[in-house]
């Protein structure tokens, strides 16, 4: 159950994601590594150093770019060691990022739509679809694609799972457990429940990483994620 929980490092200093992984210890052994982390905390080096120690880690970088230029970026990756990176769920991205990481241990995911956004944020964004039909279009594209999942909603997890399949990964961020505040989050799920749902992995950064004991309250969702039934 520990691998399920993926603890977002949402700083901009190295130091802080340090003290942040150095106070979790134990108890959490996947990291993510977004845009904050990345660019401001030398995220790169930051992924290797901890893949180097033993650590996974998810580079969500939400790759989007011409064929040739995604195909060698994701292939850049996969040499590190990481464990999971993110395109955006275009068919012809998703289709040159699957070519780059095949024979490696990299597992690409397709976002699908943010769960920062709600039906009116995809409407003003050009889309005919609610946010449900806009996630089935591209779980069915990831699928067709070859990737290794998706990202969503925990709210769509049970609807994708119907669409890809027992075997892809199904990565929620939006997970909030008991007591903790939605902050800029629309569509969201506790921990328990997004896995009962089909979610394979829960994203999890502030609740962790604000909190004044991080491994304490890494515990409580992990023990909230064993309090539920899992999806098998």
């Amino acid at each position: 159950m520990t691998g399920q929980l993926i603890v977002g490092l949402d700083v901009s200093s190295r130091a802080r994601a340090e003290e942040i992984v150095a106070a979790l210890g134990d108890a959490v052994d996947f990291y993510k590594i977004g845009y904050q982390c990345f660019y401001g905390a030398d995220g790169y080096a930051l992924g290797k150093a901890l893949i180097a120690a033993g650590k996974k880690v998810f580079f969500d970088l939400k790759l989007l770019d011409i064929d040739n230029t995604v195909e060698k970026g994701v292939a850049a990756f996969a040499e590190t060691g990481a464990a999971m990176l993110t395109v955006h769920a275009y068919p012809k991205t998703m289709r040159a990022a699957a070519k780059a990481a095949a024979g490696s241990g990299l597992c690409v995911l397709g976002v699908t739509v943010l769960t920062s956004m709600d039906d009116a944020d995809v409407k003003e964004a050009g889309y005919e679809r609610d946010a449900a039909g806009l996630v089935a279009l591209r779980a069915q594209q990831a699928r067709d694609a070859g990737i290794g999942g998706i990202v969503s909603s925990p709210h769509e997890a049970e609807m994708v799972r119907t669409i890809i399949g027992p075997k892809m990964a199904i990565v929620t961020p939006g997970i909030r457990p008991a007591g903790s505040a939605a902050g800029d989050q629309k569509r969201i799920m506790g921990p328990a429940e997004a896995l009962a749902a089909g979610a394979t992995h829960l994203v999890v950064a502030r609740p962790i990483i604000e909190a004044a004991d991080p491994a304490a309250a890494a515990r409580a969702i992990l023990a909230e994620m064993n309090s539920g039934t899992r999806f098998a």
